[in-house]
């Protein structure tokens, strides 16, 4: 009997490449879509597509058993994943895992919840075999604050408020446990570690594991936002000013079993990631 086949949108990208490990390990045969001809991905079969473009999409669609879909952060991410979910329907491809963000609803503030809600409801009445996966907070986000980690501080305007905080490693292993396994139609999970932390609590697990003082600065959205003014683009700045606002109103502090019962292992603690990525933080 063939391996079924697992188109991965976004491959190259964190979720992607750990998901890509995940699966290749289980035996799986991956499609990985990127948008770049000069990045094929190792090991795997790559197709060049990008989700502008409904012609390229359709023909990496064509013969998988699932799909992965996970976009690129953008202004019109919302209108690709829609026209990704349309595509896969009409290619006629037996499963659909999305992946959302926790505490999607279309009437949130944030506006990138509002997007992941708009596309989870489209998908809801497409009529596909679909599971919805809405992580927490990227431990691997703070990756992006590394330079000012590794002069020993990070800032961030969420003061003492806790978020449980998820490793994408484990968001990867749900998804490639929903993505061959079954029973997950029509499901959404909620990932996040085990535990909600503070970002002072994180600044105490990257000094333990760096064996460096780092510590946590609260910052207001104006200063967070000038920081980040010149290196992202206008709206993408405005979104994580609303995704903080709202882990700053505790919003993002529950803790779910999710990860430990689609993968049979406890998710990863702040202090897992913190060990395993020390050597970024030099």
């Amino acid at each position: 009997m063939n391996s079924p086949t697992v188109l991965v949108t976004g491959a190259t990208g964190t979720v992607g490449t750990d998901l890509i490990l995940a699966l290749r390990a289980q035996g799986v045969a991956v499609r990985a879509m990127t948008r770049n001809p000069d990045r094929p991905v190792p090991g795997v079969e790559t197709v060049v597509a990008d989700l502008r473009d409904p012609v390229s999409v359709a023909a990496a669609l064509k013969g998988v058993d699932a799909a992965f879909l996970n976009s690129p952060s953008a202004e019109e991410a919302a209108a690709n994943q829609i026209r990704f979910a349309d595509l896969a329907r009409d290619a006629g491809v037996p499963r659909l895992v999305l992946l959302s963000q926790y505490a999607a609803r279309t009437d949130s503030p944030v506006r990138f919840l509002r997007w992941h809600a708009e596309v989870e409801a489209h998908v809801q009445q497409l009529g596909l075999d679909h599971t919805v996966l809405r992580p927490n907070l990227y431990l691997q986000a703070l990756l992006s604050f590394a330079s000012t980690i590794a002069q020993g501080w990070f800032a961030a305007p969420i003061g003492d408020a806790a978020v449980s905080a998820i490793d994408t490693r484990d968001i990867a292993d749900a998804a490639a446990a929903v993505l061959t396994g079954t029973g997950h139609t029509g499901r959404t999970y909620t990932l996040t570690g085990p535990r909600a932390v503070t970002h002072r609590q994180i600044a105490e697990a990257l000094t333990t594991a760096t064996g460096r003082d780092i510590t946590f600065h609260d910052a207001t959205a104006d200063q967070f936002a000038a920081a980040l003014t010149g290196i992202l683009p206008p709206w993408q700045v405005d979104g994580l000013v609303e995704d903080y606002a709202h882990y700053a109103r505790g919003e993002a502090a529950a803790v779910h079993t999710s990860v430990s019962d689609l993968t049979g292992h406890p998710a990863r603690d702040v202090t897992d990631f913190a060990r395993d990525y020390s050597a970024a933080f030099a």
